[in-house]
């Protein structure tokens, strides 16, 4: 009995799925493992088990390679953050002050979980244009979905929104720091993931919601 044609089409785009999946996530583990010295197509395709020639076919060179592996990154770390910071189940957290450690919990817990890759990407973007270009975008994209996502928080300042901004850029600059460089660059006291990501979230809750005038 032969497969019939209408199914054919299917399975290959489940076949050419698979297959860049495992590609992504050789890249991943390569940049993990030695940055991105260690990324080329000749590594990706023996540890995904592939020719080269059919990265080639993909992605052109080590380059392309290299932007869709951020980009297939960047947009996975996107969608586990909005998952946990939705504003649906931010507003059934009733308290405000609640909610932003919740929003700023999530961001934190999903950089240190993939602080490795993170650092690659932050570091090779002060030197890479297209690399700091596609950070940047899904960073701004970060920043709007945050502010949405606490759109429903009484947000004690002039301006909410410069407000909102700045508890982002905040919470941004400080991870980012952590994760480039390391835990003790500016102090020898410890400052373990667990600590620094709880006093984000009383420093961000206290400037979102503490009084104007106390500042």
């Amino acid at each position: 009995m032969t497969e019939s044609p209408t199914r054919r089409p299917t399975a290959l785009r489940e076949s050419s799925r698979r297959s860049q999946q495992d590609l992504m996530q050789a890249g991943y583990e390569l940049l993990e493992e030695g940055g991105v010295d260690s990324l080329t197509v000749a590594a990706v395709a023996e540890r995904a088990g592939m020719a080269v020639g059919s990265i080639y076919r993909r992605f052109g060179d080590k380059e392309g390679l290299l932007l869709a592996i951020q980009h297939a990154f960047t947009e996975n770390l996107q969608a586990e953050i909005t998952q946990r910071m939705s504003p649906e189940r931010l507003r059934l957290l009733r308290d405000p002050a609640v909610a932003i450690a919740e929003a700023v919990g999530a961001i934190t817990d999903a950089f240190q979980a993939h602080e490795g890759l993170l650092r690659v990407f932050l570091l090779l973007g002060t030197r890479h244009e297209a690399v700091r270009v596609e950070g940047s975008r899904v960073s701004v994209e970060g920043n709007r979905y945050f502010a949405e996502a606490l759109r429903h928080i009484p947000v004690t300042h002039a301006d909410p929104a410069a407000a909102m901004d700045f508890a982002f850029r905040l919470i941004y600059a400080t991870i980012a720091h952590r994760i480039t460089q390391g835990e003790f660059l500016e102090s020898e006291r410890p400052l373990p993931w667990n600590e620094l990501r709880s006093h984000l979230q009383t420093a961000v809750v206290s400037y979102l919601l503490g009084t104007p005038e106390g500042r």
